[in-house]
């Protein structure tokens, strides 16, 4: 017995030409950016109209990993990246997930709370970087006013370029906590009642019912917050560019990628149209991300599969 839904005949090819708008705006808007990547990595391309373009194989990747000080700072911003994510990562998920424990009680005006936790999210990177540029500002700045009161005082984000990223992450786990806390919330409100009846009923504590109930429970939502975590943290760059600017010490991976291709200039800092030089970087960071990406995903699905079934 036939069970196609779809008929026969030229009826069978209803679902492909239905999936083909959404195939063709995958290839424009997705694929066709990352394969064109990918071929002018092994270019000199600069993006600038009217310059020859030239083959030059792996010479940018050459350039990138391996020739003199240019490559020592290339990895120096592969290194804050890493402890960046890391910090991003660590603090967000563990915020997240506190502020979701307590924003899911039943509380009156409880919605209240989750929506300004969730504020930030709607504003977007460049009217978060400036909220916290004019709150930062050193100069008579709110935050600088406050420290004056009490004699001390601080250059923030034109400080030292350690306590200027500190800020940074500071700000991006201020701008993406609320998907976070919104995700483990979703996966809160997906636990039956009757688990946390039960355990109350067996005078379990607190810390019993969430190690034995809610956290193996949460196990979705630990999955997908760690990975959005992970893989939006390493390719972050926005707030870089809002609140620092392209400075020495403080450049990440992603930031120094559009720096190199569509130039940036700070000071006696200057990066040129280098746009072959940049797809090159992208790569770099791709596979950087595939990486962590990969194992972590593949120790969080055993994980699942061992807690879950």
């Amino acid at each position: 017995m036939n069970n196609y839904h779809f008929g026969r005949g030229r009826a069978r090819l209803a679902p492909y030409l239905l999936l083909l708008p959404g195939f063709f705006f995958y290839l424009v808007i997705m694929l066709g950016p990352s394969i064109a990547t990918g071929v002018y990595s092994f270019t000199d391309a600069s993006g600038i109209q009217g310059t020859t373009l030239h083959w030059i194989g792996l010479e940018n990747y050459r350039e990138f990993l391996f020739l003199g000080q240019a490559s020592i700072d290339n990895y120096g911003a592969l290194f804050r990246t890493l402890v960046f994510s890391f910090f991003v990562t660590t603090i967000q998920f563990s915020l997240g997930l506190g502020l979701a424990l307590l924003v899911n009680q039943r509380l009156k005006g409880i919605n209240v709370f989750r929506t300004i936790f969730f504020m930030p999210v709607i504003l977007g990177a460049v009217i978060q970087g400036l909220i916290w540029s004019l709150f930062l500002y050193p100069l008579g700045g709110p935050l600088a006013s406050i420290l004056g009161m009490f004699g001390m005082r601080s250059e923030f984000l034109g400080g030292q370029p350690n306590e200027a990223i500190a800020w940074v992450i500071f700000v991006q786990i201020w701008a993406n906590l609320g998907v976070t806390m919104m995700i483990f919330i979703a996966g809160l409100q997906t636990i039956p009642e009757d688990l946390y009846e039960g355990a109350q009923i067996d005078g379990a504590s607190r810390w019993q019912v969430f190690r034995n109930i809610t956290w193996p429970m949460l196990t979705p939502s630990v999955n997908t917050n760690l990975l959005l975590n992970i893989i939006g943290s390493l390719q972050a760059w926005q707030l870089f560019l809002v609140l620092i600017g392209y400075r020495n010490g403080t450049q990440v991976l992603g930031y120094l990628i559009f720096a190199q291709g569509f130039g940036q200039a700070s000071g006696s800092v200057t990066s040129a149209f280098r746009q072959g030089y940049a797809a090159a970087a992208s790569i770099v960071l791709f596979c950087l991300v595939l990486g962590i990406g990969l194992p972590v995903q593949y120790f969080l699905q055993r994980r699942e599969k061992r807690v879950l079934g």
